[in-house]
């Protein structure tokens, strides 16, 4: 299989206009989201390792300095985003309702798309609230005319359109990795490869390019390459460009 091309450089997102050559059609990008806590990247040598390696710290202080750390690289990117290209920003509870605004304030309201729910069905629960089961995706465009989107079609579930397909809807029902899955890298934040290839598929086109500039563990850069389109990976965190490529090479062979 003939996999496309992919660049994965140790830059900040902040760097993305001066850094990143050509266009994107999607930009996703999953920043940190304000946990508060310390998250360890496996140690090199080691798939699933206990050991620290290395870590970063996912606290801002508050949804406000959170938010003032966000704008200016959601601006950053926005220069290497085409016309009728996709911005597709990853969060959670936290902050994602500050960050809409704010995509507001940058885009325009009429550049909202989706508000897409990731139900992952996993993680823990609270005797004091509903257990929180799912992430949220905020999809905008640039150009509400012009923007390339092809949700996958799914089967129906009606009696009326049984044996027909639909739309996906907007809530990706796709569970969270395992601790036994073969595609587990041991990387604190990595996101499954199935949500990542509705993403890329839906969101860019055939031969296309994606850009992720928090590409992490390279889920998406691996969604892309097997999608058929191009891909730009940037991370500040040097033991996760090793993994990304790692993980790529592993394509490869």
């Amino acid at each position: 299989m003939a996999l496309a091309r992919t660049r994965i450089l140790l830059a900040d997102w902040l760097d993305a206009g001066r850094v990143v050559e050509g266009a994107a059609d999607l930009v996703y990008a999953d920043p940190p989201f304000n946990t508060g806590v310390i998250k360890r990247a496996p140690p090199r040598g080691s798939r699933r390792g206990r050991d620290v390696d290395a870590r970063y710290a996912d606290a801002f202080g508050s949804a406000s300095d959170f938010v003032a750390w966000l704008r200016p690289r959601v601006e950053a990117t926005l220069p290497v985003l085409k016309p009728t290209g996709l911005l597709a920003l990853h969060l959670d509870w936290r902050t994602s309702h500050r960050a809409r605004v704010m995509l507001d304030e940058l885009l325009g309201e009429d550049r909202f798309v989706n508000h897409l729910i990731w139900s992952y069905g996993l993680g823990g629960s609270s005797p004091r609230r509903f257990a929180r089961k799912h992430d949220d995706i905020l999809l905008y465009c640039l150009d509400p005319k012009t923007y390339w989107l092809d949700p996958p079609r799914v089967p129906a579930t009606s009696n009326r359109l049984r044996g027909k397909t639909k739309k996906m809807t907007d809530v990706l029902d796709i569970p969270a990795i395992n601790n036994m899955a073969a595609e587990r890298t041991g990387y604190p934040t990595q996101k499954p490869l199935a949500l990542l290839d509705v993403l890329v598929r839906s969101c860019c086109p055939p031969g296309g390019q994606v850009l992720d500039p928090c590409c992490g563990s390279g889920t998406t850069l691996a969604a892309a390459v097997l999608a058929g389109r191009s891909a730009i990976g940037l991370d500040i965190n040097p033991r996760a460009i090793e993994i990304a490529e790692q993980r790529l090479r592993g394509l490869r062979g």
